[in-house]
């Protein structure tokens, strides 16, 4: 039984077409921004948005201080202790409602219990722009191709939770 399930595995992976990979940093680099950073949501948006990553930067930090500022919850207390900068990561919470107010729609593939349905991969992810969320990151996919620092898919088996699709 389990070399059955395992030959299956092998032949599912064969079908899957990698997405193409294309680096881009959104223009972190031409904002000044040097060395590593948990800055994925910045990246992601600014290269699907087209807009410059430090105006993004920048509406995120004051989204984070907003949050901060107007909850209570376990996550405005992290964000007020670690500061609003979004350099180190932002929560859906906060990052989800600004992409939302520029034109996309959220669109999830992955329910609790269900297993992963969507792979990144081209033929399991519609064409156009889409900012996808898999575990611990955002990555931008631009009709087929993965516009991001490192490509992510780990060889078509990285599983998606959802994406935002361009309207």
């Amino acid at each position: 039984m389990f070399y059955f399930l395992n030959l299956f595995t092998k032949v599912k992976a064969a079908e899957a077409k990698a997405l193409g990979f294309c680096f881009n940093d959104g223009g972190r680099e031409a904002a000044g921004f040097q060395g590593s950073a948990g800055d994925c949501v910045v990246r992601s948006i600014a290269i699907a948005l087209r807009l410059p990553y430090l105006r993004v930067y920048e509406d995120l930090r004051v989204a984070n201080a907003t949050y901060a500022q107007s909850r209570s919850d376990k996550l405005a207390r992290r964000l007020n202790a670690s500061g609003t900068s979004p350099r180190n990561g932002n929560h859906r919470n906060v990052f989800h409602e600004y992409i939302l107010r520029h034109g996309f729609k959220w669109v999830p593939t992955m329910q609790i219990g269900s297993g992963c349905q969507v792979h990144l991969r081209s033929n399991e992810l519609p064409s156009g722009v889409l900012i996808v969320r898999v575990s611990k990151h955002l990555t931008t996919v631009i009709d087929g191709v993965i516009q991001d620092t490192h490509n992510p898919s780990r060889a078509g088996q990285r599983c998606v939770y959802g994406y935002y699709l361009k309207q």
